[in-house]
């Protein structure tokens, strides 16, 4: 398994709430124990004062979204850099996947957390995961949608960086206000120049 594949932890945990919309997915237990996805024994582990918990941890990978949206990177790896002291893991040599051929296993790296709860065990896999993503592909790869009132986090690997929002649906919804916008501006520019014309016409 890839170590960038841990960074989408990051992001599933932060898109739990849309603030602007006052939403918040993360409301049980069970919702906690969605968000570990394919991991069932680390899902397990979790109770219900993990949702307390999971909300703390979520607010914190949020700012540091919201650094790297605002350009300020320092601010962006020192929050991230307090996530990583606090919930540390063990990077380990894994081969639970095999080769078809030879039936050897497929070597790769895995990061194995030794937590005290589910909180801690998910939030050192997330901040691992989103670091090697900001050292690989940069500060300003930690994006939050650009299409009002969505605010949700995402990583933008798109080669000309030049990803703004979270979701086909969202980068839909925003380029049909862009065009409803612009549409409005040019009849209101017409209908003012229309009646710059007949104010004239009836001067003369």
């Amino acid at each position: 398994m890839e170590l960038a594949y841990y960074s989408d932890y990051a992001v599933r945990l932060v898109n739990t709430e849309e603030p602007a919309r006052n939403k918040d997915a993360l409301t049980s237990v069970d919702a906690v124990r969605e968000l570990f996805g394919g991991n069932k024994s680390a899902a397990r582990r979790a109770t219900d004062a993990d949702v307390t918990r999971f909300r703390s941890v979520r607010a914190r990978l949020r700012a540091v979204f919201e650094a790297a949206d605002r350009g300020e990177e320092v601010q962006a790896v020192d929050l991230l850099n307090s996530l990583l002291l606090e919930f540390p893991v063990s990077p380990q040599v894994s081969g639970h996947e095999h080769r078809d051929e030879d039936d050897r296993p497929l070597w790769h790296m895995h990061l194995a957390d030794h937590p005290s709860n589910a909180t801690a065990g998910y939030a050192a896999i997330a901040s691992m995961g989103l670091a090697f993503h900001l050292t690989e592909y940069g500060v300003d790869r930690l994006g939050l949608c650009q299409a009002a009132p969505c605010r949700n986090a995402y990583l933008d690997t798109s080669t000309n960086r030049s990803r703004r929002y979270c979701s086909d649906r969202c980068a839909t919804r925003a380029n049909v206000a862009a065009y409803r916008a612009r549409k409005r501006l040019e009849t209101d520019r017409s209908e003012s120049t229309g009646r710059t014309e007949a104010s004239a016409q009836d001067a003369t």
